[in-house]
């Protein structure tokens, strides 16, 4: 309950800040700041470490799966590190970053091959990122995946 408190706040102060035109510290120069997490997350998904995933990801991460299953930061990083999630490659397209404040959305759609429990697969999905700035460096506060429409 927390963590969808947590994440609604974050969502409805992202969506305030943007409409009312305010910037709250944030400028389109973070913008490739947030692209710049965004991909190292990427890569971090691919060849994943608990310490890369530890410093891209916030301790109250909401992580939404296109399925429906909410991870948390330790279960999201745990399902990396076994091999429960598991990201052969990803390629993105169409990404948008938006910046207001301290926090941003980023949108893509996500096109990846899998091997998740040993299992092969492909999946594409879009993707909705809420980023926040924290401590000098951009983090991963929410995200939620959708099936792409075919």
């Amino acid at each position: 309950m927390l963590l969808k408190r947590a994440f609604l706040m974050a969502a409805a102060s992202v969506a305030l800040a943007g409409c009312a035109g305010l910037s709250s510290g944030g400028s389109t120069t973070d913008a490739p700041a947030v692209a710049a997490a965004a991909e190292k997350l990427r890569v971090a998904m691919i060849d994943p470490t608990t310490a890369a995933l530890d410093a891209l990801v916030a301790e109250d991460l909401s992580y939404g799966h296109s399925g429906g299953k909410v991870d948390t930061k330790a279960s999201f990083i745990a399902d990396l590190m076994s091999g429960a999630s598991d990201f052969v490659t990803i390629a993105i397209t169409d990404q948008s970053v938006r910046v207001a404040g301290d926090a941003a959305i980023v949108r893509h759609t996500l096109t990846a091959d899998t091997l998740d429990g040993g299992k092969p697969g492909t999946v594409a999905i879009k993707i909705l990122q809420v980023w926040q700035k924290q401590g000098g460096g951009w983090k991963l506060l929410a995200r939620q995946a959708v099936r792409a429409a075919t």
